[in-house]
């Protein structure tokens, strides 16, 4: 997802949204005071993208995670684990051994926060909106497997598939499966504002400054028919100009919990404030950071350039020098942890080394230095963000193969369609998964339609590899499809991965359930959150 627009890790400059919680410390979040969860997410209305909480718009972790406490799926992921259960659905499988066609009950009784019922009519509605939509920047392409939808009657839905998809259930997942009231939402067009009509666990109400929601309140819903089990009434999501605010509202009791976007001395901070009613928890993440090109554009047309870049960039250095080791190096697309991950980029380059560089240049017939300009966003990723790029920038110019320029661009929604409309050469991205499998790594990366709107296409990965893959239930089988499409990667360098990012949730003592708050998916599971008692 932005992909997760994607936003990055919890490394260094990365957590972002978060929950937090100010009240009394009494009850367990059931009936007291709401649990108050930070983030320094940037949710905004814009011309260009002018309804941040549609599902056929929102393509970003911050916003799926408001999505996902105020919609429903059919399927969900669980509390852990990878394989996804019935959500709005009381029962969901494949029908044949292709895996060409996928068919769900609904639970009996289902309806929206508004009233009006939830029929197999809505799932269909939801799905044909947003290929009728068909929004540039959205996650359509996550539904781009369905063919048709039918319902043979009010509680069923049959999906049928253009080609096998073994994926599909985790795909249901997402809020890009979100169901929408067919009564309420436009059929042809975004539904603009902030308004939700949803089905979910929580009803959602937003405090708003101007077009940027500052607030998003979340009350149990008591129509709610469904698998999660909320161990609250009431979250709070507040907004913070930047991770600096968040942390001090954590310290002084404003807020109750935080992930993401925090800076690596933030982190040692709290990881040192446990006598201060604070606690610091770090997971395994598998959300990545990346350099991503467009292959047309003259500068780094020549695959040699990028293979260059490949050969001089030093991860490590990024991780220490920058990220104080709340990350680690990451030497392919698909981060450690998953199955089929390799070191591609590793396995061919090794270790950083300008003499290689400079004979991958030479044998290319490419003039040094090459000047390019490296493009990052200033508000989306953290506060380290410039300082990567700063170090990537002294890499590439004290090889003197390169002269580098760097440029930040203030606005996270100015940058994303800058970047989507080619505009940048070189430019940091960062990505949280929508689906914990390999397959979410390649694929929206990869051919017509892909996430980034990037030229770079593969036929082999495209009609081949992928396709084979989504054939195997056994998603250890689809492991050799998956090394082969990142040995092409590493080859021809479309993506240049950087590091991937651990998981920190902070949390005042009193706060229960903090452990349970991120899923396989880095979802943020405001429902597990409960009040105890404080030190």
């Amino acid at each position: 997802m932005n992909r997760k627009t994607l936003v990055l890790p919890a490394l260094a400059g990365l957590l972002v949204p978060t929950l937090a919680a100010c009240g009394s410390t009494d009850g367990a979040g059931e009936g007291g005071d709401a649990i108050v969860v930070g983030a320094t997410a940037q949710i905004e209305a814009t011309k260009d993208a002018p309804a941040p909480l549609d599902p056929a718009q929102a393509y970003d972790v911050d916003v799926w995670n408001v999505l996902r406490g105020s919609l429903q799926t059919l399927m969900r992921l669980p509390r852990t684990g990878n394989a996804p259960v019935p959500e709005a659905a009381e029962s969901c499988g494949f029908r044949d051994t292709q895996k060409e066609q996928f068919r769900c009950t609904l639970r009996s009784g289902l309806k929206f926060s508004n009233g009006h019922a939830l029929t197999s009519e809505d799932v269909k509605f939801s799905i044909d909106r947003m290929k009728t939509i068909n929004y540039a920047n959205g996650p359509i392409s996550l539904l781009d497997s369905i063919d048709k939808v039918e319902t043979p009657s009010s509680s069923e839905v049959v999906f049928h598939l253009k080609k096998p998809d073994a994926t599909f259930p985790q795909k249901l997942a997402t809020p890009a499966a979100a169901i929408v009231d067919s009564e309420t939402y436009p059929k042809n067009a975004l539904y603009k504002g902030f308004e939700v009509a949803g089905s979910g666990p929580y009803t959602l109400k937003v405090e708003r400054s101007g077009e940027r929601i500052t607030k998003a309140v979340f009350t149990k819903n008591p129509s709610y028919k469904g698998g999660i089990e909320l161990k609250n009434d009431k979250i709070e999501m507040r907004f913070f100009k930047d991770s600096a605010g968040m942390e001090k509202a954590l310290r002084d009791g404003d807020i109750d919990l935080m992930n993401r976007s925090l800076a690596p001395d933030q982190i040692k901070g709290l990881q040192e404030a446990r006598d201060k009613g604070v606690t610091l928890q770090e997971m395994p993440g598998q959300e990545i950071r990346y350099l991503a090109f467009n292959t047309n554009d003259p500068s780094v047309s020549d695959k040699a350039v990028r293979q260059a870049m490949a050969q001089v960039v030093n991860r490590s250095a990024l991780v220490r020098d920058v990220y104080s080791y709340t990350g680690d190096p990451l030497y392919s697309l698909v981060p450690t942890g998953l199955t089929g991950h390799i070191n591609s980029f590793f396995t061919k380059y090794g270790s950083p080394n300008v003499a290689n560089a400079r004979k991958i240049l030479q044998q290319a017939h490419i003039s040094t230095p090459v000047k390019l300009t490296l493009t990052y966003t200033k508000d989306h990723y953290g506060s380290s963000t410039a300082k990567e790029f700063k170090e990537l920038q002294d890499q590439l110019n004290k090889s003197g193969l390169f002269s580098a320029d760097i440029k930040g661009i203030d606005n996270w929604s100015q940058f994303r369609q800058e970047q989507s409309q080619g505009k940048y050469a070189v430019y940091g991205m960062g990505w949280f998964a929508d689906i914990p499998d390999a397959d979410n790594y390649i694929a929206p990366f990869i051919g017509k339609g892909n996430f980034l709107n990037s030229p770079y296409r593969n036929n082999k990965i495209e009609s081949q590899l992928i396709p084979g893959t989504r054939q195997q239930s056994d998603r250890n089988a689809a492991a050799e499809g998956f090394k082969e499409a990142q040995d092409i990667i590493a080859d021809e360098v479309p993506i240049l991965p950087l590091w991937q990012g651990k998981q920190y949730v902070a949390a005042r003592d009193d706060i229960t359930g903090a452990e349970w708050a991120l899923n396989s998916s880095s979802t943020l599971q405001i429902w597990e959150l409960s009040r105890g008692v404080g030190e």
